[in-house]
């Protein structure tokens, strides 16, 4: 655990508030970091599918724990996108705030290199996804954990489902195993 020292803010629909208040009354803060850079009008595709792969979450209150998610995007470039998708979760905008970058995902490169999921990475800039995990004793505020990449797709089923396939996940960058048909033959 490591004592969050700053104190960051948020915009979220009843105006702004501090890390505290994101906790809701609860002990423990669970944050997807959803990628929605300030220059885009749609959140990333990739986090929108995260999102829309939440079920229930209802029990967390009743386990002491919140679900929030922050962007940097202003509140009401979220607020539009969440509205044309339906979703009822809690969104928070971090605009004007170094939380993205201090929690790793708003990269910006010293000398070419940044750091994202704990290794340097070439090339790579601007908005990642990410989940970060924080627990609170009074009003202090600690961060526990953080997971990048494909560190969070464990948290939905789909990826889980289509992972004991022939054909696995049919990312473009994967192959079928040797001897099977390398892209699927139907539909």
């Amino acid at each position: 655990m490591v004592r969050v020292e700053k104190s960051y803010r948020f915009e979220g629909p009843q105006g702004e508030v501090g890390l505290v208040e994101l906790f809701d009354g609860c002990r423990q803060l669970i944050v997807y970091h959803f990628m929605f850079d300030p220059a885009w009008d749609r959140g990333c595709t990739g986090c929108t599918w995260f999102v829309d792969q939440l079920g229930d979450l209802s029990m967390l209150a009743g386990r002491d724990a919140n679900f929030v998610l922050i962007s940097l995007a202003p509140l009401e470039k979220l607020e539009k996108f969440s509205a044309q998708k339906g979703w009822v979760r809690p969104w928070y905008s971090s605009f004007g705030s170094e939380f993205n970058e201090d929690f790793g995902v708003t990269l910006f490169p010293k000398d070419g290199v940044v750091e994202y999921n704990y290794r340097p990475v070439e090339g790579l800039e601007g908005e990642e996804h990410g989940l970060s995990v924080f627990f609170r004793i009074g009003r202090e505020v600690y961060h526990t954990y953080s997971a990048y990449a494909r560190g969070t797709e464990g948290l939905t089923d789909a990826y889980n489902m289509l992972d004991v396939t022939p054909y696995g996940r049919q990312e473009d960058w994967e192959d079928s195993p040797s001897g099977w048909p390398q892209k699927p033959t139907y539909g």
